[in-house]
């Protein structure tokens, strides 16, 4: 028996119908279906069990249901498989006439995993740890029309301070959400390294850096404005002036399962409208 969690999209009614197709194939075959409990009563699905112990976690959505998926799969030590009933996405890759293929192909054991690497983080001086990123940590002003001034160092050595909107610390995931939006460079998911991108700096040095995975950049809130952090655009919680938040990458990746969807580059072909001359 497979344990599956289901996250949903619960502002799509198709992706409700179809995690309700989806929970109810799995339960005729003997596989437990377990609802996200952030879901509510969307998630309240035919034969659904209880529990955290998880094998798969299948996101119907988009990449933002995905970016939920993957911390609940995460936290299970499960895979991710994205159904994608968004626009084209490029974490949910799985479309919805393909759902039966996808799932019995994983349930067979005949699907490939990709392994991407994750952002960690916690606040010097605090307890707790942030929650894992799939795409990125962010540090940015916390009211518009001003900005944020931003001590960064790396691996302990001061590198320089930023007057910014912002500074993102991504993977490569996450290179082709908020980085790339601010100029940031496009790195293969299956690649691992942090990228480095402030948010339109007021400095001539305006360019993203690709770092070690294993580096740590420790960011400073200096000047006298907070800040604000967010993980996978998640609040995080206000940095105050003085405070400092550690990043680096996480030591085990996320899986996500391939059945024969759309690969990276035909993915970004689509995206950008690229062809062929």
């Amino acid at each position: 028996m497979t344990a599956v969690g289901l996250s949903i999209h619960g502002g799509r009614p198709e992706a409700v119908e179809l995690a309700r197709t989806v929970a109810a194939w799995l339960v005729a075959r003997g596989h437990a279906v377990v609802p996200d409990p952030a879901d509510g009563e969307v998630g309240d699905l035919p034969g659904a069990s209880t529990g955290e112990d998880l094998d798969l976690v299948v996101a119907i959505g988009g990449d933002g249901t995905v970016l939920r998926a993957t911390r609940r799969a995460v936290a299970a030590g499960a895979d991710v498989l994205g159904m994608n009933l968004g626009t084209l996405g490029y974490l949910a890759d799985v479309e919805p006439a393909a759902w039966q293929d996808a799932l019995s192909t994983y349930l067979d054991g005949d699907h490939a995993v990709e392994e991407r690497m994750l952002v960690a983080g916690h606040v010097v001086g605090r307890d707790e740890e942030l929650p894992l990123g799939l795409n990125e940590i962010v540090i940015e002003k916390q009211s518009p029309g001003r900005t944020v001034r931003l001590g960064v160092a790396i691996d302990g050595s001061h590198f320089t301070s930023y007057v910014t909107d912002g500074l993102i610390v991504a993977t490569p995931t996450g290179s082709t959400a908020y980085s790339l939006s601010a100029r940031g460079p496009i790195v293969a998911p299956s690649h691992r390294a942090l990228v480095m991108t402030p948010v339109s700096p007021h400095t001539l040095f305006d360019r993203s850096l690709i770092l070690e995975p294993r580096s740590v950049v420790t960011v400073t809130v200096l000047g006298d404005r907070d800040a604000t952090l967010s993980i996978d655009g998640q609040d995080g919680g206000a940095l105050g002036v003085g405070e400092a938040v550690a990043i680096t990458g996480a030591p085990e990746p996320v899986r996500f399962v391939r059945v024969g969807g759309r690969d990276f580059h035909q993915v970004l072909k689509a995206k950008f409208g690229l062809s062929d001359r």
